[in-house]
């Protein structure tokens, strides 16, 4: 009876052993974000940072604002030039009105005279000299008239300008392109900052990438976009399965990094794969994971 319990026992240990290994994950790695870093788009004493490291922040949070007074001035003073650019474009406008009306006058004149001269009351050089001073006056008014295409190119250059200050302004405050975590910070209040130095470095926590290896045997059963079965420990040994993509694959060999292989491992080739994985909200950066492929 004791013989037959212990090849029992064998029997259902050696079942295990087959069925674990058939549950083997097919190979191993750490989740990892690439960071975005953000960088400064104008120049100037910061006022307000919000960059503190291992903070979380929401696409469209304020992450620093920077000094914006010489832009405003600058732009006050484009408002002024507008102002009396405008106060000379209202001239012109008045001036052509008071020509136009002597205008409308002489022509007037012009009809009454030649109404005379058919009726033989005037003479001919009266209503050439009235024909004459029309003339003149439509050049005067042609003349006053070519001076607002001066002044609206002088208000189109001033409008231009006042774009590209508001530019300024608006690139004095850097908002967060992306919801994640702030990994580092380069910058503080009251420092002062210049246009391309970074600011910050920020990891998108919506989805990370489990930078897993494998053999040279099991590159010809994955592809770039082939979905696979990603596993993480969520507590008490318990393993939560996400579906993954494979985003990237390497071309080239390399050995077993040490943080995932033992030493004895470390001399086998392996190639790096990149697999994309939606953010349940568990998953957190440097976490273990392990990969099932799809038959």
């Amino acid at each position: 009876m004791k013989i037959q319990l212990f090849f029992f026992l064998i029997v259902i240990m050696a079942a295990y052993s087959c069925g674990s290994r058939n549950e083997l994950p097919d190979a191993y790695g750490n989740f990892e974000s690439d960071p975005l870093l953000i960088s400064a788009e104008a120049s100037g004493k910061i006022l307000y940072s919000n960059v503190e490291p291992g903070q979380a922040i929401t696409r469209g949070d304020t992450l620093l604002v920077a000094d914006t007074v010489l832009a405003v001035l600058q732009k006050n003073q484009l408002l002024t030039q507008k102002k009396a650019v405008s106060v000379k474009f209202g001239n012109i406008v008045s001036q052509a009105a008071v020509l136009e009306e002597q205008l409308l006058a002489l022509q007037f004149e012009h009809q009454r005279i030649e109404k005379l001269f058919a009726d033989k009351a005037a003479t001919q050089k009266q209503l050439d000299d009235i024909a004459s001073q029309i003339s003149v006056m439509q050049k005067q008014i042609e003349s006053v008239k070519s001076q607002n295409a001066s002044v609206f190119a002088e208000l189109d250059l001033i409008d231009a300008q006042i774009a590209i200050v508001d530019e300024q302004i608006r690139r004095s405050t850097i908002v967060s392109p992306v919801s994640g975590l702030i990994l580092d910070s380069f910058v503080k209040t009251h420092e002062l900052v210049s246009q391309g130095r970074p600011v910050c470095e920020i990891a998108d926590l919506s989805q990370l990438t489990l930078r897993a290896y494998i053999s040279a045997l099991q590159l010809s059963n994955i592809a770039i976009g082939q979905q696979v079965q990603v596993f993480y420990d969520e507590s008490a040994g318990k393993l939560t399965s996400l579906t993954g993509i494979i985003s990237w694959i390497s071309d080239e060999a390399e050995f077993t990094p040490k943080i995932i292989q033992t030493r004895d491992e470390r001399v086998h080739l392996v190639y790096a794969v990149k697999i994309t994985v939606p953010n349940n909200g568990a998953l957190k950066i440097g976490m273990p994971g392990e990969v099932k492929f799809k038959k």
